[in-house]
């Protein structure tokens, strides 16, 4: 088996379920020391016991507190970090900018950018120290694109593009390397349940919804957990060794996002 990842350590948010389990999955069969953290004890429960060899800790990345804690076991166990993996995120409300509740605002930038700042700058200097390591944002088609009825998460993850340019900068002198992946709609329970929602607030099926989101890229079609996986092997990987500051896109080509609003 190709194992371009042996001996590396990675830490992967929200790693024990959707795409980060993907994700896990597919680093612990390239060879890699794979430890996820997840907010449900019972989705960390399962991976664990299909991935014996991972470990895994119970934590919420919007927690600054939970965060050093993480930090705190995993550099026990570890003592060193190759990969940081910033997948942690919501889908945040899908509503017109005026009747989001502030509460869901601030809980979808906690969770999606500002959980990126807590992991990531405790991962920094454990990479610094190793002169070398990859940091891989999971941003979103909609950083690249205006997402009506998105606004929260659309702003979250155009900071994400942000914050990775900026980091691609600081960390470059120390062979760190940092990109993000934009992925489409991925197909799973996390893409349905956004549909289910916006089908009940336009009073249409899921069906026309998830139509409606095809039509978004060129493919037709929503991307697989599987194909952001292997894009994220490769960006962790030697192969990539001279790509950093990149947003790489993952969505069957995007045209634009701005149809959804279509009736």
């Amino acid at each position: 088996m190709d194992t371009p990842l042996e001996g590396r350590v990675a830490l992967i948010t929200a790693g024990a379920a959707g795409i980060g389990r993907t994700i896990a999955e597919r680093f612990l069969q390239q060879g890699c020391h794979v430890h996820v953290c997840d907010i449900e004890q019972k989705a960390i429960d399962n991976f664990l016991a299909a991935n014996p060899d991972a470990g895994a800790t119970r934590a919420d990345v919007a927690d600054s507190k939970q965060v050093d804690e993480l930090f705190a076991t995993f550099s026990q166990e570890h003592g060193r970090l190759d990969i940081l993996v910033n997948n942690a995120g919501i889908a945040g409300p899908v509503a017109r900018l005026e009747d989001i509740a502030v509460a869901d605002w601030g809980r979808t930038i906690d969770v999606n950018l500002n959980g990126t700042f807590y992991v990531t700058r405790k991962a920094v200097p454990m990479m610094k120290n190793a002169n070398s390591g990859s940091i891989i944002n999971i941003a979103s088609t909609a950083a690249l694109f205006g997402c009506p009825m998105r606004s929260p998460y659309s702003a979250s993850k155009w900071a994400m593009i942000g914050l990775t340019k900026s980091l691609a900068m600081e960390l470059g002198p120390w062979n760190i390397r940092v990109n993000s992946i934009c992925p489409g709609s991925v197909e799973g329970e996390r893409i349905d349940r956004v549909i289910d929602n916006d089908a009940r607030q336009r009073g249409k099926s899921p069906e026309e919804i998830r139509r409606l989101y095809q039509r978004q890229t060129s493919l037709r079609r929503f991307v697989t957990a599987e194909e952001v996986a292997s894009m994220a092997a490769f960006l962790a990987s030697d192969a990539c060794g001279a790509i950093s500051g990149q947003a790489m896109s993952v969505d069957g080509h995007t045209e634009s996002l701005s149809h959804i609003l279509d009736d």
